[in-house]
């Protein structure tokens, strides 16, 4: 029996995937093309959120979040639908990749820029370029260069970095070098100790409650919030100023930004109304403003 994956709802990934035996699934201008027109097409019919890829000759290295938390079910489509196209272009019997996707849980922030550093200077690890720019198949152009993408979040990632000078920056200090990754019975992470030990708690908490049962919330790996906050401002290209709060704008971020608070920190109500930008809500009234920006986010 497979074992459960560490995953949650907007957890972020480092996937990766190899052609069973070696094999060159992904040789050739023809399967990159169609592979990315797949990767399209199931991150947004998933909702999975993608952030950088790298496309090899027998293999892909992705960096995702897990946005709608169906991250098993967008690996099945994308792989299962490559496999019939190349199976059908090139013949053969059986599987096309190699058993499961392997999968590193990423804690966020630095952790995250690594990880997106590391892929995109996988074609210079295997000598095929000797500048990560001139590699074609990679999302590297995405982000501050004149290239424009419709399969990556470009703008979250350069938020991400600030600007193309740090992420130059970046890719020159990690050429040769490798992620450190912690290797636990719970899978693959990229983090730190208290990220791990808290990913092994739930993990092990929930496997001795049955792993056919759903995450309960309190299964969830949460952020600081002073982080949440901090990512959410980058996010949206805003400082989230108090003196500000009056305004048509921050009103209207600061209602998603009770979404993220919720989700990804984990706060209860009692603790948002505390928040310096909160204070001039009623207590009674964030439930309602929860739910109405919870179907605003789900729209978009």
């Amino acid at each position: 029996m497979r074992k459960s994956r560490l995953t949650f709802k907007d957890a972020y990934h480092h996937v990766l995937s190899r052609g069973i035996n070696g094999e060159p699934i992904l040789a050739g201008k023809k399967c990159k093309e169609y592979f990315l027109h797949l990767l399209k097409a199931s991150s947004r019919n998933l909702r999975i959120r993608l952030l950088a890829y790298c496309l090899m000759s027998n293999h892909y290295h992705l960096i995702l979040q897990n946005s709608s938390g169906r991250l098993a079910d967008f690996m099945r489509q994308l792989n299962g639908q490559y496999g019939l196209f190349y199976r059908g272009e090139y013949g053969g019997r059986g599987y096309v990749f190699q058993d499961r996707f392997k999968s590193t849980l990423i804690q966020q922030d630095n952790y995250l820029k690594m990880a997106i550093i590391y892929v995109l200077l996988n074609p210079v690890r295997a000598r095929l370029v000797s500048n990560p720019y001139a590699y074609r198949w990679s999302s590297i152009d995405c982000y501050f260069g004149d290239g424009s993408s419709d399969i990556v979040s470009g703008s979250f990632v350069a938020a991400l970095f600030g600007d193309k000078k740090q992420l130059d920056l970046l890719l020159r200090e990690w050429l040769g070098r490798e992620l450190t990754i912690i290797r636990t019975r719970v899978g693959d992470v990229l983090g730190e100790q208290w990220f791990v030990k808290e990913a092994m708690r739930n993990f092990e908490r929930r496997k001795k409650s049955g792993a056919s049962l759903r995450m309960r919330k309190s299964d969830y790996i949460f952020e600081p919030a002073g982080a949440v906050i901090k990512r959410f401002e980058q996010d949206k290209g805003i400082k989230m100023d108090v003196s500000d709060v009056n305004t048509v704008l921050v009103k209207k971020l600061r209602a998603e930004l009770l979404v993220w608070l919720r989700e990804r920190a984990g706060l209860r109500y009692k603790e948002i109304i505390k928040l310096p930008l909160f204070h001039s809500l009623k207590y009674s009234s964030l439930g309602q403003l929860y739910k109405r920006a919870k179907k605003v986010v789900n729209k978009g």
